[in-house]
């Protein structure tokens, strides 16, 4: 019998200061098939070393889209073709 593992690829957009820290506007990369949410992905963003883990040390300041639409950090990665971060918005 033979097991298939399945892959994740996606496409991840970093703006404003996360593109400056980790120096990478975009990449696509194939996930982890442990990584199921939002909250994983950052945790798993902050633990590759340099210059993420400085990005993505405080996950409570990123926000997430998935596919465009803002989510939750307990939201499912499973069907995203897209995943942006970025910080909170602000304006006056």
């Amino acid at each position: 019998m033979t097991t298939e593992k399945t892959t994740h690829v996606v496409v991840l957009r970093y703006f404003a200061w996360l593109r400056e820290k980790t120096g990478v506007s975009e990449e696509r990369l194939t996930l982890a098939p442990g990584i199921a949410t939002v909250a994983e992905l950052l945790r798993w963003q902050a633990s590759r070393g340099h210059p993420f883990d400085a990005a993505f040390a405080k996950p409570e300041a990123i926000r997430v889209a998935l596919d465009h639409a803002h989510v939750k950090p307990s939201a499912s990665i499973a069907n995203a073709a897209e995943i942006a971060f970025f910080p909170p918005v602000t304006g006056g």
